[in-house]
């Protein structure tokens, strides 16, 4: 995946938030997967339309940050190995 791939979950996902254990999780067949603050806000972006840098650009906005980018591909890679996204 590179800043110009545009990421999105898979059919078969599905984020959710669980208010009662104050949680981000990530529903796939058979698997639920917690996810952290910045993991959850990465992945509620990643709907196809969006460049990894645009991804990038908002997130930096949003969280007050620069130089993200490194870490967005890096859990982006992370998650299309474990077949949480796919790239387009």
């Amino acid at each position: 995946m590179d800043a110009g791939s545009t990421p999105r979950l898979v059919p078969k996902a599905m984020l959710k938030r669980d208010k009662v254990r104050d949680a981000d999780l990530l529903l796939l067949p058979e698997r639920v997967v917690r996810l952290n603050a910045s993991g959850a806000a990465i992945l509620r972006l990643c709907d196809g339309t969006r460049t990894v840098r645009e991804l990038v650009d908002r997130l930096e906005e949003e969280f007050g940050a620069t130089g993200l980018i490194d870490e967005v591909l890096t859990f982006l890679d992370d998650a299309h190995d474990q077949g949480w996204v796919v790239s387009g």
